[in-house]
């Protein structure tokens, strides 16, 4: 996917809402449509190819009368994140009635898997069905993001001869598509895009500067990363790539665990959706909306620590702990590769005596 190719997936994208939502919404509102459908139609193109295995799992686990079926679902599917529905988008369009699709979209969407509910609840999305059924609106909403103009499958679209007539939208270039449409929507209701996202270059470059000073210090570990602010997610998951990407060229073996909280319920629902298509850890490691807890309440047992940033959490600059002010930024990842887990707790190194830890059941003190 080339960089020049996003635009125009993200014009032809603004151009549904214009072309559907117009005079049904004002123009502020746009966004409490699109980007919800701009997910389902992402996850469904992930999950084409694995429907029929999703189906016949789902067969087989009802028929045994087995109620705990998230993990072998996302077996079946291949993600960590599933649709036991009968239908795809592709199915709703040729429902007969704007009734009959109303009910078929409804329970197309009761069908994913627990986190994307999550995520579809924090758009509150289902509260735009009936205005969308009732002006006939969401039969075309739907034809039109399953345009053969737009690709937004990670695999390449063939022609009848093999050639390639449009490339696969991969992880990176979906998340960059998302981030311009927010942009967009932000500008679109008067607010500054930066406060709620940052470009993918000057992300890039903060956390080099972070991690390379200290990169002769990794070792062959588990690290957790956490960020309390996390928007979008785009600073969380580059300092990820950014610090396997230093351990591989030194030879090392590392692992991450991610976490993160986000008190605007539509960033949050953005990032989770982002991170569930990425494959970047466990989902219900991200945490949002405005009555969450200022920090995670529960975290992997695999993962050594976590590091409470002594920065609060209103402090946009300060958003993810790859340092502390309790130390600098080599003690901290030597106490992140050294800290050990002791009778459910996580022990904090002396460098961090003034930061905190979370044990498995408690919230990071602030």
């Amino acid at each position: 996917m080339q960089d020049t190719q996003l635009p125009a997936i993200s014009n032809f994208i603004w151009s549904i809402a214009d072309d559907v939502l117009r005079d049904l919404y004002v123009r502020g509102k746009y966004r409490d449509v699109i980007l919800p459908m701009l997910v389902l139609r992402r996850l469904d193109a992930v999950l084409v190819d694995s429907k029929p295995d999703v189906l016949e799992t789902k067969r087989i686990l009802d028929e045994a009368q087995i109620t705990e079926q998230d993990a072998p679902l996302q077996a079946a599917a291949g993600h960590n994140f599933w649709n036991a529905s009968q239908f795809t988008l592709n199915d709703l369009r040729a429902a007969a009635t704007p009734q009959r699709l109303r009910a078929d979209f409804q329970a197309y969407l009761d069908g994913f898997s627990p986190d994307v509910q999550d995520i579809l609840d924090k758009f509150q999305f289902r509260q735009q069905i009936g205005r969308l059924s009732d002006a006939d609106a969401l039969g075309t909403l739907i034809t039109l993001f399953l345009s053969p103009d737009i690709n937004l499958s990670p695999d390449p679209v063939l022609n009848e001869d093999g050639s390639e007539r449009l490339p696969g939208l991969d992880n990176h270039a979906m998340g960059s598509v998302f981030e311009d449409l927010v942009r967009r929507f932000n500008e679109e209701n008067n607010e500054e895009a930066g406060e709620h996202w940052t470009p993918r270059d000057a992300v890039d470059l903060m956390a080099r500067l972070v991690f390379e000073p200290v990169a002769e210090s990794l070792l062959s570990s588990t690290y957790t990363l956490y960020d309390g602010a996390i928007g979008t997610g785009g600073m969380l998951t580059l300092a990820e790539e950014t610090l396997r990407a230093l351990a591989e060229e030194r030879g090392l073996r590392v692992s991450t665990h991610l976490f993160g909280q986000e008190i605007n319920s539509e960033t949050y629902a953005i990032c989770k959706a982002d991170l569930l298509l990425k494959g970047a850890g466990d989902p219900s490691n991200i945490v949002g909306g405005p009555n969450t807890p200022r920090c995670p309440t529960t975290h992997s047992q695999t993962a050594p620590l976590i590091l409470c940033s002594a920065i609060p959490p209103t402090a946009r600059a300060g958003r993810a702990i790859w340092t502390s002010s309790a130390a600098s930024a080599t003690d901290t990842i030597r106490a992140l590769s050294s800290a050990t887990q002791t009778n459910q707790n996580y022990r904090c190194s002396p460098a961090l005596a003034t930061g905190s830890c979370c044990s498995s059941s408690t919230c990071c003190p602030r």
